[in-house]
């Protein structure tokens, strides 16, 4: 399950954090971020205690989308261990994800 995150620092969350955290930078008027939400659900539930899914809206955070180089959204950036290992631009299947994730978890 995908959670709205509130924070003061990103970069110590995603190092505290004791799973590998998927990052769905979005943004409220995007379409193909209202697409992938419902995938992202499915994603989380199926890796449910291997990953965790935080959802960060770009246009509240936009130094966070800078910091991260974050061009096209949606944009998937999975973190592990407080490093970015895997960057995913655009709406992708839920299968599809799934099978990128999963050597990387």
């Amino acid at each position: 399950m995908a959670t709205k995150q509130t924070f003061t620092n990103f970069d110590e969350m995603i190092a505290a954090a004791e799973l590998p955290v998927l990052v769905d930078f979005y943004a409220t008027w995007c379409g193909p971020c209202q697409l992938i939400a419902p995938i992202l659900e499915k994603v989380g539930a199926q890796l449910k205690g291997k990953l965790q899914v935080v959802k960060i809206d770009t246009d509240k955070y936009p130094e966070l989308a800078n910091q991260h180089n974050i061009h096209a959204l949606p944009t998937l950036v999975l973190f592990k261990g407080g490093e970015a290992v895997k960057r995913i631009e655009g709406a992708i299947t839920a299968d599809k994800l799934v099978q990128a994730l999963t050597p990387l978890l």
